[in-house]
């Protein structure tokens, strides 16, 4: 299945893709895509659901409609840095022998085709296209890499936002340069893992205003999805709906000579294959 929201911010209604352009309502059937929902047996509950409602031929027209970020607002959205040999070396940082991680705020979560706002201050807004992993049942010290396969209810596409200026520049914490408001789209929809026969192997893509910034495949991640959910399990406990951000590939601003910013008025558009597509307008600061 692909779950999707759909409606004005904070007000939008649960909802499963049928087909490329259409969707049938589940606001009827379940609350909202949240810990509730992922935290029971709801995800197995509405697949037949869905089925008899397309079938049916009560589907609505997705054209005209806001998407939401597919999942509401998760405890904790845990990122992995450096997640890709090419992206260290653009860094110009050391591949890691361990999984880095950091958090961003939960509030930075948007829809994928939401404006992206600039913060006061900001000098050297980024961008990264990244794979993510929305947790299913809650985690804790999995004994093995295996077990995570269970414990993952699906993948989303995500723009992981960042303010270089803020995560190197002032004090080395990198959940400053993070969570600003708006610096997570995530979506269009949660692609459920029987969906997606090897995620190990979708091409990645972002572009600004056009041109081509990045280009990648989850195949070159140094530390695949199970290994960090089993990772992070021996450090935190993961609730249902939580969302892990996996890493980005080269091609970000920060990489480039001379580097290169967002600006307001700029376009983000990214992909990942089978994930769906973003679009974001740049905006400036409040």
């Amino acid at each position: 299945m692909k779950l999707l929201r759909i409606g004005a911010s904070g007000a939008e209604k649960p909802a499963a893709l049928v087909g490329d352009d259409s969707y049938v309502d589940l606001s009827d059937v379940v609350d909202n895509f949240d810990e509730a929902f992922f935290g029971s047996d709801a995800l197995n509950r509405i697949a037949p659901v869905v089925a008899r409602r397309a079938a049916s031929g009560s589907v609505l027209p997705l054209a005209g409609q806001r998407i939401g970020s597919p999942i509401g607002r998760p405890h904790q959205i845990v990122c992995v840095g450096l997640n890709y040999a090419d992206h260290a070396a653009e860094s110009g940082q050391a591949v890691p022998d361990e999984p880095i991680l950091f958090t961003k705020s939960p509030n930075t979560l948007v829809g994928p085709n939401d404006d992206v706002r600039i913060p006061r201050g900001a000098t050297k807004p980024d961008w990264e296209v990244e794979l993510g992993i929305v947790i299913g049942k809650r985690t804790s010290y999995l004994d093995s890499v295996e077990e995570a396969r269970d414990r993952i209810a699906g993948w989303v596409l995500v723009n992981d936002v960042s303010e270089r200026a803020f995560q190197m520049e002032r004090g080395g914490q990198w959940l400053k340069g993070k969570s600003a408001e708006t610096f997570n789209p995530a979506g269009p929809w949660l692609v459920t893992q029987d969906e997606v026969p090897d995620v190990l192997d979708l091409g990645m893509w972002l572009d600004v205003n056009g041109v081509r910034r990045q280009t990648g495949t989850t195949s070159t991640m140094i530390f695949d999805p199970y290994f960090i959910v089993h990772y992070i399990s021996q450090f935190m406990v993961l609730e249902p709906g939580d969302l892990i951000n996996t890493g980005t590939p080269p091609g970000v601003g920060l990489g480039f000579t001379p580097q290169i910013w967002l600006q307001a008025g700029d376009v983000m558009t990214l992909g990942i294959d089978g994930l769906g597509t973003q679009r974001q307008n740049v905006i400036g600061p409040r």
